[in-house]
């Protein structure tokens, strides 16, 4: 079955010398996300892209996503399950450090967690969360709770930073190595037969739209700005 990998970076972005880029450098069915501003994590900017490339792709797509990307991509593949063969999601940022306007300390007003904006159940695909026990981004218990809500196999791969480049993760056969398996293991699996029905989410009914909506009337209500 052919495939899309579908490469979505964190807050930043991934340089040449992370582990997705190197990984995107291997796999000749990857590409990474367009069109998002790598310095502004607004959720629901990132996640109408992600949406975007999955509409797009010719293929299923498989999400290799890191940090605020993890985020960004769960909201988009709950409106395209149908589309989506499965994802690692690894490093995946606390929601409730971020607001619907970006990181929560650098946004006035009051605080907005973004994790009731997420899925709040199983994905509907194969799925993969890896963590450490040290990262500055997440604790790992806030990262085992949501791969448990997400219905993901959770992978605690030890004191290991935020899985980035300072903390050592260039060259990653791991991650090769586990993506593959993934796949191979479900690549004779039609798309939809791991939960039953799958849908696309369109219109208001889109986890995307809530997300749009929310972070319209939190650009409204910031303090400061004019009424």
């Amino acid at each position: 079955m052919r495939h899309t990998t579908l490469i979505v970076p964190g807050f930043h972005g991934s340089g040449p010398e992370h582990w997705q880029t190197w990984l995107e450098q291997r796999l000749p069915d990857a590409r990474r996300v367009r069109g998002i501003d790598w310095e502004a994590p607004v959720l629901a900017r990132w996640a109408a892209a992600v949406r975007r490339e999955i509409d797009e792709s010719p293929h299923s797509v498989w999400l290799v996503a890191h940090s605020f990307g993890c985020l960004a991509s769960v909201v988009a593949a709950a409106d395209r399950p149908e589309r989506v063969a499965g994802a690692l999601l690894v490093a995946p940022a606390d929601p409730a450090r971020f607001g619907p306007l970006g990181l929560q300390e650098e946004t006035p007003g009051p605080i907005d967690d973004l994790g009731p904006w997420l899925p709040q159940g199983q994905l509907g695909f194969p799925c993969a969360v890896i963590a450490s026990t040290n990262d500055p981004w997440v604790r790992l218990t806030v990262a085992a709770y949501w791969a448990d809500r997400w219905g993901a196999r959770f992978i605690n791969i030890g004191a290991a930073g935020h899985i980035n480049v300072d903390s050592g993760f260039g060259a990653w056969p791991f991650c090769h190595d586990l993506l593959a398996g993934m796949q191979q293991a479900h690549e004779d699996l039609p798309l939809g037969s791991i939960s039953g029905r799958r849908e696309s989410h369109k219109g208001r009914r889109s986890a995307l739209a809530r997300l749009r909506h929310h972070t319209r009337n939190s650009l409204e209500l910031r303090p400061g700005d004019p009424d």
